[in-house]
């Protein structure tokens, strides 16, 4: 079968061969015939080595497609079920998943690096991101990874709501709990921070300022809900202006620092500053004691939505019914698997929003 791989941590593009096999079908598992995966920045940050994922690798962790097979234990997924991967898998069984904080298990990154695919010329092993590898006609993931949508729902927006767009909504949603009229910042508007803005639409935000170095992506952030798009060096004054001197929420979707930070100095004494954006471990954000008490403002990380990925999945997949979200115009470049390197391009470059790969073509 075919898949792209990423043969070394800092390589920047992707080799996408032919002689491909997934590995480890058995009990406790299930084979997946992929459809479509979306590219999500997660990616590129596991390609470069700021996300930490043994190479050689097949990147995609945002994917949809059908259970072919499932494996001896199985329950709750049968052959046909169309699915969407999850690439923090809850156990289950530990402290976190029995306090229904399931999205915080780790139990499924003692996966990482483990095999699950084998290159046929050598007979290299590699593993798939995060235990998924959705950059792939067909993966091998524990029962535990995938979670059933309905079949009416589109290949290409499931992919997008298996990592980013519930990211995103979550965060409004599930872990700031934005109230109807407030005044809300995402900082960053790549597929994630659209996705907050819908979420802080839904919720019934007043305000919602969108920041961003790229003008066009400000523009495109508009159509999604945004009330206003400023860039970076314009976001200190325009949040004195307002009411209290900030912004009730302030959602970080870059995952530096220096964001984080400008993030927190955005925000109303009592306001909420929620981190999204996946950073490097070395990477601090500053803070003195003084501001952190004389504030009280809240720094809110948000993993994954921020609650159980089943059930932020399950709410996605109801507003997008009732057509209250826009997944369809999030997708602003379709490629075959064949061109993955340019839907790589088109991210760094900020031109793509969500690139969705189809895995048929």
């Amino acid at each position: 079968m075919r898949a792209a791989v990423l043969h070394k941590t800092g390589q920047d593009t992707l080799d996408v061969r032919e002689d491909v096999t997934a590995l480890g079908f058995g009990p406790g598992t299930v084979r997946v015939r992929m459809r479509a995966a979306s590219l999500c920045h997660s990616d590129l940050s596991a390609m470069s080595g700021i996300l930490p994922q043994p190479a050689p690798f097949v990147p995609g962790h945002e994917g949809a497609g059908d259970v072919v097979e499932v494996g001896e234990g199985v329950t709750g997924v049968a052959p046909g079920d169309r699915v969407v991967l999850c690439w923090m898998a809850p156990c289950g069984r530990c402290a976190h998943c029995e306090r229904g904080r399931g999205h915080l298990c780790i139990a499924s990154l003692r996966r990482l690096g483990a095999p699950g695919f084998r290159l046929a010329d050598d007979g290299t092993e590699a593993s798939g991101f995060y235990g998924t590898g959705a950059f792939a006609e067909e993966v091998v993931v524990a029962a535990d990874a995938v979670i059933k949508v309905p079949a009416d729902l589109p290949y290409e927006a499931a992919a997008l709501i298996g990592c980013g767009v519930t990211t995103g909504i979550g965060a409004a949603v599930n872990t700031a709990q934005v109230e109807p009229g407030s005044s809300v910042a995402v900082i960053g508007a790549g597929g994630v921070g659209v996705a907050t803005v819908q979420g802080a639409r839904v919720c019934g935000a007043a305000r919602i300022t969108v920041v961003d170095p790229v003008a066009s992506r400000r523009e495109r952030a508009l159509a999604f809900g945004a009330t206003e798009a400023i860039a970076p060096e314009e976001l200190k004054a325009f949040a004195k202006g307002l009411p209290g001197g900030g912004f009730d929420h302030v959602f970080e979707a870059v995952g530096r620092a220096a964001t984080v930070r400008a993030g927190y100095d955005a925000a109303r004494r009592g306001g909420a500053v929620v981190v999204i954006g996946a950073g490097a471990q070395d990477d601090l954000a500053q803070f003195t004691m003084g501001e952190l008490f004389f504030n009280e403002k809240r720094l809110l990380p948000s993993l994954y939505g921020g609650a159980p990925v089943a059930r932020t999945i399950a709410l996605v997949v109801d507003l997008w019914r009732a057509g209250r979200i826009d997944l369809d115009g999030m997708i602003t470049h379709r490629v075959g698997l064949a061109e993955v390197n340019r839907a790589i391009e088109q991210m760094r470059s900020g031109e793509a929003l969500r690139t969705v790969i189809s895995l048929d073509s």
